[in-house]
């Protein structure tokens, strides 16, 4: 079996622990013997999401995220199609908030992509510092860390979890993220997936269950991955 992962615009959207993401997501896959592709999609790449099983797309500076975003609009009926047949994303940050329909801020309102029905509005305030939740389809806590001054709507879409310390998608309704069909959207970075390894297998699963109709994924090691969350998790949350 393999795996062909997009990396989406590495050059412009680096801020989120994207490349750790890639290397997680890689060497949990190698170690099943799947074999796992990174295609990095730059600018001026045609997206093809036809020969993507995977699609990472992280978070940069504004104005990085602002030709990201344009450019994919170039894409958008394809990468709408991609997720509509349950095509596997995991976006961090910017790249969550930009699956979404628009960014207010004092400066007006940047459109989103859509694809999602959610919204983001800016606040003065930074959401900053460590983030743990819980999901009762994963044993184990997220954790992660946060830092955006954007507050994301979801409306009636499932969150990636219920907040247990942090801010999360808006600091009101304690929760964070969003999940549909196979994309997993969250403001959690760090990177994310060496410190959950049950998020990072939930998205190949998903993804080889598409290819192969086959996602069970054999037992690893995870007792120093399982160290850290465990540790994480008991520092914030007790």
């Amino acid at each position: 079996m393999n795996l062909t992962i997009g990396h989406l615009y590495p050059d412009l959207l680096n801020l989120c622990g994207g490349r750790g993401n890639i290397q997680c997501l890689m060497k949990r896959c190698l170690w099943r013997g799947v074999k796992a592709e990174i295609k990095e999609c730059s600018l001026m790449d045609k997206l093809d999401f036809a020969d993507l099983d995977l699609v990472l797309l992280g978070g940069g500076p504004d104005q990085q995220q602002y030709q990201a975003c344009s450019r994919l609009r170039d894409f958008r009926n394809e990468f709408q199609a991609y997720i509509e047949d349950y095509g596997v994303v995991i976006a961090l940050c910017g790249g969550y908030q930009m699956l979404g329909h628009y960014y207010d801020t004092e400066g007006g309102r940047t459109a989103g992509l859509s694809l999602l029905d959610l919204y983001t509005k800016e606040n003065k305030q930074r959401a900053i510092g460590n983030i743990v939740l819980e999901n009762s389809r994963f044993q184990l806590p997220i954790v992660g860390f946060e830092n955006h001054r954007g507050r994301t709507y979801i409306g009636d879409n499932r969150p990636l979890g219920k907040v247990l310390y942090g801010k999360g998608n808006n600091g009101e309704d304690k929760t964070e993220g969003v999940i549909y069909k196979n994309v997993v959207g969250t403001h959690l970075h760090g990177p994310l997936l060496p410190n959950n390894p049950h998020i990072c297998d939930y998205l190949i699963s998903n993804a080889l269950e598409r290819k192969y109709g086959q996602g069970r994924l054999q037992p690893l090691d995870d007792e120093k991955e399982l160290e850290v969350n465990q540790s994480l998790y008991k520092r914030f949350v007790g």
